[in-house]
């Protein structure tokens, strides 16, 4: 995929270009051909959102879920993992109809509300088994200085438990930077559409593929991934200790 990007005439056989050119990158990147830099920020947008509203959302439902002794804690967490065994496909007609009798057809905020509960059940399950493994003695610590269960989560439980939320974080950010079902159906107006869509234009209708562009779009489309993961690995990477916490 490097050698077709920097390739002038790249086709199906890796080779090493004889006139490396950075034309492709160009041409993907002009808003003239249709592409450019809006189905990145789109996607970055659609994945970004869903990430961050996923772990939000993920780490409110999992705190009851890993501290309190719930009646019906076990049937939810069986449930959570049905859901996740569900074909998105099989939902997206109720679901189309859904967005039609709420008028949230070409929204990116209903697109991201949507990615979010379809990504809840996993993130809730990741966060719940991470959350277990911060004692319940330091929330207990902060509940006797007079921290709220809010308070203790956020300002305790959360940063305790950093290199969780990145897990579920890259991992919710991943399947909604490549979703290509979800936006393809839900949002109507290419100005809307993320990269994951409009990389699907590289492919003519006759079969002819344009493989230079192709590969040079989907090598900046890798980028936001790995930076990610990068980022993620780096900082977040420490193991879980709390020894020195629990010491008296």
């Amino acid at each position: 995929m490097i050698f077709a990007a920097f390739s002038p005439t790249a086709t199906l056989q890796t080779a090493v270009p004889s006139h490396p050119t950075l034309s492709n990158f160009q041409t993907v990147l002009s808003s003239g051909q249709g592409t450019g830099w809006r189905p990145f920020l789109n996607g970055l947008w659609l994945a970004g959102g869903t990430a961050i509203l996923t772990m939000v959302t993920g780490a409110l439902a999992a705190h009851p879920l890993s501290r309190y002794n719930l009646r019906y804690r076990e049937p939810f967490l069986y449930s959570l993992i049905f859901a996740t065994g569900l074909p998105l496909t099989a939902v997206m007609v109720p679901v189309y109809a859904l967005f039609v009798q709420l008028s949230l057809i070409d929204s990116m905020w209903g697109t991201i509300v949507f990615l979010t509960a379809t990504a809840l059940p996993y993130a809730i399950w990741l966060t719940k088994n991470f959350m277990d493994t911060v004692p319940y003695e330091l929330e207990e610590a902060a509940y006797t200085d007079g921290a709220s269960r809010l308070a203790a989560l956020w300002h305790i439980v959360l940063p305790l438990m950093l290199p969780g939320l990145g897990v579920v974080g890259i991992f919710t950010f991943i399947l909604a930077w490549g979703n290509f079902f979800v936006p393809f159906i839900l949002l109507v107006s290419p100005s809307n559409q993320p990269a994951s869509v409009t990389i699907f234009q590289f492919f003519s209708v006759y079969g002819a593929v344009e493989y230079s562009q192709l590969a040079a779009y989907s090598i900046l489309y890798s980028v936001p991934v790995v930076v990610l993961y990068v980022i993620v690995s780096k900082y977040l990477g420490g193991a879980f200790n709390f020894g020195g916490a629990l010491k008296c």
